[in-house]
């Protein structure tokens, strides 16, 4: 790999970005900031050796800092022992993305719906953005709920204090200000002039709490091992985290990497984001993943190669060793501006609108950005895959059957009631499902079309064209063969068309030989055989 005096540049800038990120985010997830500066650090250098995408930067990120904090909070975990716990999930999700890797399970990158990863990042954005009310305006804070939070805060305006809100507003706007020219580390800029701000003024003294002293020394405390209890909590939260992290990362690096015309493997992105998760456990690190934010800075500096990640993991260690003093005296109120002005790509409320517009899905977005609200991180994020999953299933399972006519004088045929110059062909019934035939359905879809031929007694030859199922499981197969029986048993002749060679396969193999012969491969072939064999009756 050669040396890029613009990865040298997209590194520092993206470096200066991090920094301040990664201080937010441990503060989100309820932990030092050590925990993810030493993340941060392990996934950049994990990612240079494994991952493709050139301007990939594996840190932690905001929806994996909240997942990661609404566990622990709902494990009851000590604060001397929330690193350690933080490192056990780490590690067994790092375990179950280098799984899903082994098992080439990568086609599954978007098992998450974009309407629901829209709405879950546009709800924890929300959210997070809350949570960051009073440490803005100065005031301390004992509530959970957002909407508590929300109405404390604005009850209390008596409390505010001004020096803490203005700071954080200008920090905002500075921040605002600086995001056009993306090369530029802004959050860096803005961090470090408070900090200085901070230590020249005294803020702390006048009410304006500080981060305090940051040790970015790495060691093992005395770990407790947690009871079968907390195993099983963890198991149970784990996949959520995997799903959100590996959704975003794959987005993430999907769409940076088709906008400069490149190719990346999702089976060796699981594999590379499971390394940096486990590398980032072995140093007590947060989950990490390809966040949105700091790849679109590396995008946007010029980034040429991979290296471009290994160096802001250089100069984020070195800002920390050279600068770790200066760190103790940045404001809390800027490093909430920091988060929000990070979180603004999420609460962006365009592609919302678009899916609400288009008028697909929206039920899906609108639940999951209410359930984050309404249940927390964890609970609404399970409840919105789940459902998801549940409509999913819906859609394959319901009996959707088209009937087929021949579009004027062509070979094409279409759908009767959207093409009025669609005719049927008399003596004939074509039918064609609209979904895949599989265990769920099989038998609902084929029993409709069994209906419909069987009532139309001007019905003599019936063809069911199976385009949209590319193989078949037992169950669908034995219903196909019990469908086709029933059929002839009435005295109706049964073709089928857009029949794919698996399928094909599979009735050589069962010694339905007589069945394969009156497949055909488009429909027009199927009218053809079905027009001669009634003409021939005999044959």
């Amino acid at each position: 790999m050669k040396w890029n005096w613009r990865d040298a540049v997209a590194g520092l800038s993206v470096a200066g970005l991090l920094l301040p990120e990664a201080i937010a985010y441990s503060s989100i997830a309820g932990l030092t900031p050590r925990h993810a500066v030493t993340a941060t650090i392990a996934g950049c250098t994990a990612y240079f050796f494994i991952g493709r995408c050139r301007f990939a930067v594996v840190s932690p990120t905001s929806s994996s800092a909240a997942i990661l904090a609404a566990m622990l909070m709902s494990m009851d975990v000590p604060a001397s022992q929330k690193a350690l716990f933080a490192a056990v999930v780490v590690a067994l999700a790092g375990l179950v993305f280098l799984i899903a890797s082994a098992m080439g399970l990568g086609y599954l990158a978007g098992v998450i719906s974009r309407p629901v990863l829209r709405g879950f990042a546009f709800g924890t954005a929300l959210l997070i953005t809350i949570k960051q009310l009073p440490t803005i305006f100065g005031l301390s804070n004992a509530d959970v709920q957002p909407w508590e939070i929300l109405r404390s805060a604005l009850a209390r305006f008596h409390e505010w204090n001004l020096i803490s809100l203005g700071l954080a507003l200008f920090a905002f706007v500075c921040l605002l200000a600086i995001r056009r020219y993306r090369e530029i580390p802004g959050s860096l800029f803005v961090t470090l002039g408070a900090a200085a701000i901070s230590f020249q003024f005294n803020l702390e003294g006048l009410g304006v709490p500080v981060v305090g002293p940051v040790s970015l020394a790495i060691g093992w405390d005395a770990f407790a091992a947690p009871d079968l209890h907390s195993v099983e909590h963890i198991a149970r939260y784990t996949l959520p985290l995997v799903l959100i992290v590996f959704a975003e990362s794959w987005g993430t690096v999907r769409s940076l990497s088709l906008l400069h015309g490149e190719v990346v493997d999702a089976n060796r992105e699981l594999r590379a984001i499971g390394v940096a998760n486990i590398v980032s456990a072995l140093v007590q690190g947060m989950p990490v993943g390809a966040g949105f934010s700091a790849g679109s800075a590396s995008e946007a500096a010029g980034s040429q190669s991979k290296l471009s990640s290994l160096l802001a993991a250089a100069f984020l260690a070195a800002f920390c060793l050279f600068g770790v003093k200066l760190l103790a005296y940045i404001p809390q109120t800027v490093l909430a501006a920091v988060i929000v002005s990070v979180l603004l790509h999420s609460l962006d409320p365009s592609p919302v609108m678009h899916i609400l517009r288009v008028g697909r899905d929206r039920f899906l977005l609108i639940f999951a950005a209410c359930g984050v609200l309404l249940f927390g991180v964890l609970n609404g994020m399970l409840i919105a895959v789940a459902l998801s999953f549940v409509l999913f299933l819906k859609r394959l399972t319901v009996a959707r059957v088209i009937t087929l006519g021949r579009l004027r004088q062509t070979r094409d045929f279409v759908d009767v009631e959207r093409h009025a110059d669609a005719t049927e062909i008399a003596g004939i019934s074509i039918f064609r499902p609209a979904q895949p035939l599989f265990f769920a359905n099989a038998e609902l879809v084929l029993s409709q079309i069994a209906t419909h031929a069987l009532s139309n007694r001007s019905t003599l030859s019936v063809i069911v064209s199976l385009e949209e199922s590319v193989d078949l499981d037992s169950t669908g197969f034995d219903a196909l063969l019990e469908f086709d029986t029933l059929l002839h048993k009435a005295g109706k002749r049964v073709y089928y068309a857009r029949v794919h060679d698996w399928i094909r396969d599979l009735m050589e193999s069962a010694g339905e030989a007589e069945l394969a012969s009156r497949c055909n491969f488009s429909v027009d072939d199927a009218v053809t055989q079905a027009v001669a064999d009634a003409a021939n009756p005999t044959e």
